[in-house]
């Protein structure tokens, strides 16, 4: 996706989502460990559900923020996600399912953390820390539930 524009960036980062709740739900039933199976199908859910906030908050943002331009995203490093989805997680364990989401998390915290850095007017910055503080807050979220599903 070519991004010129915060709002494009939120959509892009809201099609990441969707795309690992997809790819995380079709390895649900692929995985041979019963904890990962259930652990994936958690993981869909939440990914699903971040897919709809994210979009709120392209839906609901400062107009202004949204058609702000985005200069120097090309020079920050890409996401690295299974984009295809060759049915990675159906290969890993409970552990290195943890590892490879909590990853991608990290990354687009990092990414709205350098594009608020860099935003040039106050409503894009407050837009981009909007967003970073909800990718934080439900990571935690995540870490937690995960955790708990760990104890089991």
């Amino acid at each position: 996706m070519d991004i010129r524009t915060f709002g494009e960036l939120i959509n892009w980062t809201r099609d990441l989502h969707a795309h690992l709740a997809r790819c995380l739900s079709h390895c649900a039933t692929k995985n041979e460990e019963e904890r990962a199976r259930a652990l994936l199908g958690y993981l869909a859910a939440h990914e699903s559900e971040m897919e709809r906030i994210v979009s709120e908050f392209r839906s609901q943002g400062d107009s202004r923020a949204l058609e702000t331009r985005v200069y120097d995203y090309l020079s920050h490093d890409p996401i690295q996600t299974h984009r295809t989805c060759n049915e990675p997680y159906a290969k890993l364990d409970f552990a290195g399912i943890c590892k490879e989401v909590f990853d991608y998390h990290d990354q687009i915290e990092n990414l709205y953390r350098t594009m608020a850095d860099k935003a040039e007017i106050p409503e894009a910055n407050a837009l981009l820390q909007s967003l970073l503080a909800m990718e934080e807050n439900e990571a935690m979220r995540l870490a937690r539930q995960v955790g708990r599903m760990d104890d089991l």
